[in-house]
């Protein structure tokens, strides 16, 4: 539709109707004969408030929405065609590892290309939004949703929100092709920091920290188009994002330029009476709005309340229009007033879901994700040695996350059958070992889980210890349930569950070679299973070709391709703990001699368990002294760091090689290291290859004291190794 076609339709609309499409509700409002429960009938919505909504969320399907949307279309007034919006977090049917899982592979080309497929997908089931991706930048993995993040690098998860939306919109952002869905970044802004990482708990952040850390990828998220954003759940400075003006129409529009649709999280707006900001509905509707909330999910605050204040001249109509006006906007850009299906259709869904090219590209996923933390000797397995793969996960298609909404459990590849299908399962045996959980209850988004302990616990421990006694190694699939990560799933101790544990010491007793493979999503905190295991791999939660995936790791026919993206601890008194921490005055150093007035632990190491960046593969890598092609740069000017590669292993691999930065002096304390490049290298045996990398006057520039973002002139480091730790650096200067 032409833009003033567009602007004629926007007059012509009642005030009623444009307050509707400032309403989000749950599809199931909207078909036939529905029946509401749950927390959409919490909500307090009836039918009439949800006549003249104007998007859906949370149900796919192509048949079923062009039926709503065509009786949605035949009675509405103008005939506007209704957004449909859902929660794609790492794929449709077809899941692909988690978003913490996709950021340690290091890989946003390929992270863009999965997200390519997530969308294809998604769009030939109708849908035309995606609630993803979350760019929170974390550093507390008792908090659930780090399972959605990238990890604890700016650098690291801004350069996936970019692939994210690319992979969403495509690269010209040009939201009517068929197979594209607009992105939605989330939550603005520091959501990823609550407090005691406790879910929806409030955040205490300095403007310096917000801008630091939190803000790059955000940046990054806008700068690539995100056609949509949700502002945060939680208070800041003690308001409210969902209220804070400051934070949505001075800093979000203002400062960083964004034009598109701002919409709530689930009840966010009605929540603000909870949150002790406004009295009721009414006031909080009209903080939102004044705020800049364009679209009130699943609440009945803008349904029943901002049409009288317009009316009562509390609030301008003029907001109201500006909303409107940019919803209208992102249904024009999808093209949904030619085609309110948007390309979908039943036939385009058949060819497109859970085709072999994404199966494929899922499987490949996995291994480039797969974090390989030790192994002393015993990886890759040999198919022609005997194997027992032991433990809950050995027949779990439980493996794909909390926020794999729309997957079917049995399309999973579980790991006996990613064995036994790659016909490596000759000499495998496999047994349970034990439940996921015992004596527990876990919730989920309308799921719950009962555990009890098993009748046969004790029969199915003898069974394992006797396998591991006579098996050359032994494969232990462990970890967390997938109910006890994502939203609502903090957790104040992130260990794998003690009947777990029991386990592992019985199986290692009698057979040390063990490799245990850790389920999670989270990093956990995993001391007592680098005690008792030669070889740790870390999938996370490895969606749709989970077993598959792991199984060519396991068995030589991938390398290992993942990178911590977010520090696993040593133990939870450290949390938080990240690389990018600030220099202190009175450092610690581990190496010296006993120290007391320094900044340091008494009774626990300072530095994780393992560190960000880090990750081994079955090549062995040799790097060169960082070269530098100069030892000054002015401003503009540009810098070569260089280091040569070498794989002196036996097989084949990639290397993730690493460039970080450190202003040894500025008018701010500055971070110890960060991470600001990155470039993978493929290598066979005894080959070398050089890493080269640009070092800009834009990676050298930070908040000073002023609020001012510059780079200031004075001494820099360049450090280029395996992962956070590397020494391997020289200096030059800023002029």
């Amino acid at each position: 539709m032409r833009e003033q076609d567009l602007r004629e339709l926007l007059r012509s609309m009642s005030l009623e109707e444009k307050v509707g499409q400032m309403v989000q509700v749950t599809g199931a409002f909207l078909e036939e004969d529905a029946v509401i429960t749950g927390p959409a009938a919490d909500a307090g919505l009836t039918a009439d408030d949800c006549r003249l909504a104007g998007s859906i969320l949370g149900i796919a399907g192509a048949k079923r929405l062009r039926e709503i949307q065509d009786r949605y279309m035949e009675a509405h007034p103008h005939h506007i065609p209704l957004l449909m919006m859902a929660d794609v977090i790492h794929g449709y049917k077809t899941e692909f590892p988690i978003p913490l899982a996709l950021g340690a592979s290091f890989r946003p080309e390929a992270v863009e290309r999965a997200m390519g497929m997530a969308a294809a997908e998604a769009a030939s089931a109708g849908l035309h939004v995606t609630f993803s991706p979350m760019t929170d930048l974390v550093r507390d993995p008792r908090w659930g949703r780090v399972l959605e993040s990238f990890g604890e690098s700016p650098w690291l998860d801004a350069r996936m929100a970019e692939a994210y939306i690319r992979g969403y919109q495509g690269e010209d952002n040009d939201l009517a092709v068929p197979g594209r869905i607009a992105a939605c970044d989330k939550h603005f802004v520091g959501y990823g920091a609550p407090v005691a990482g406790r879910e929806y708990n409030h955040s205490e952040l300095s403007e310096h920290t917000i801008r630091e850390y939190y803000l790059p990828p955000k940046i990054a998220a806008i700068q690539a188009g995100t056609a949509c954003v949700m502002p945060a759940f939680q208070s800041l400075n003690g308001i409210p994002c969902t209220a804070y003006g400051k934070i949505q129409r001075d800093l979000l529009r203002g400062d960083l330029g964004f034009e598109g649709v701002t919409i709530s999280d689930w009840s966010a707006v009605g929540e603000l009476v909870a949150q002790g900001v406004a009295e009721d509905a009414r006031e909080a509707a009209k903080l939102a709005i004044q705020a800049g909330v364009d679209i009130d999910m699943m609440s009945v605050c803008y349904a029943r309340n901002l049409k009288d204040l317009v009316e009562s001249g509390e609030v301008e109509e003029r907001l109201v229009d500006e909303a409107v006006w940019r919803i209208l906007t992102l249904k024009n850009r999808l093209g949904l007033f030619e085609d309110p299906y948007h390309g979908s259709s039943p036939e385009a869904e058949r060819r497109t879901v859970l085709c072999r090219e994404h199966r494929e590209a899922a499987r490949e996923m996995v291994a480039d994700s797969l974090i390989l933390l030790k192994n002393e000797g015993v990886l890759p397995l040999n198919p022609e040695k005997k194997t027992a793969f032991i433990g809950p996960y050995v027949d779990s298609r439980d493996t794909c996350g909390s926020w794999a909404i729309f997957q079917d459990r049995a399309d999973t590849v579980t790991l006996r059958e990613g064995v036994t299908e790659c016909g490596l399962g000759e000499n495998a045996e496999f047994f349970q070992g034990c439940q996921v959980l015992e004596n527990t209850r876990v919730l989920g988004f309308g799921v719950e889980e009962v555990f009890g302990e098993p009748e046969n616990r004790e029969e199915l421990l003898r069974e394992a210890v006797e396998a591991a006694r006579r098996a050359d190694t032994v494969v232990l699939a462990l970890g967390e349930h997938t109910l006890q990560s994502g939203e609502a799933s903090s957790r104040g101790e992130i260990v794998i569950p003690a009947h777990q544990m029991e386990l592992l010491r019985r199986v290692a007793a009698v057979n040390p070679r063990v490799v245990t493979v850790v389920y999670a999503g989270r990093p956990l905190d995993l001391r007592e299973v680098e005690r008792y295991s030669a070889a740790i791999l870390v999938p996370f939660l490895p969606g749709t070709m989970g077993g598959a995936g792991i199984a060519d790791v396991l068995y030589g026919r991938r390398s290992p391709g993942g990178r911590v993206s977010m520090s696993f601890p040593w133990g939870t008194g450290q949390i938080p703990v990240y690389h990018n921490d600030y220099s202190t005055g009175r450092p610690y150093d581990p190496a010296g001699a006993e120290q007391k007035f320094v900044s340091r632990y008494l009774d626990i190491p300072n530095e994780p368990l393992y560190p960000f960046g880090f990750g081994l593969t079955y090549g062995s890598f040799t790097y060169s002294p960082v070269r530098l092609s100069g030892d000054e740069m002015g401003a503009g000017e540009t810098l070569t760091a260089s280091v040569t590669v070498t794989n002196t292993g036996a097989m084949e691999a990639t290397e993730k090689v690493q460039l970080y930065l450190r202003d040894e002096k500025a008018t701010t304390v500055r971070p110890r290291r960060e991470l600001k490049g990155m470039k993978a290298l493929r290598l066979k045996p005894g080959e070398s290859r050089e890493a080269v990398f640009a070092v800009t006057e834009e990676m050298l520039k930070i908040w000073d004291r002023e609020g001012r973002f510059l780079a200031e002139p004075g001494a820099f480091t360049v450090y280029i190794g395996p992962d956070s730790r590397t020494e391997n650096g020289a200096g030059f200067r800023y002029r």
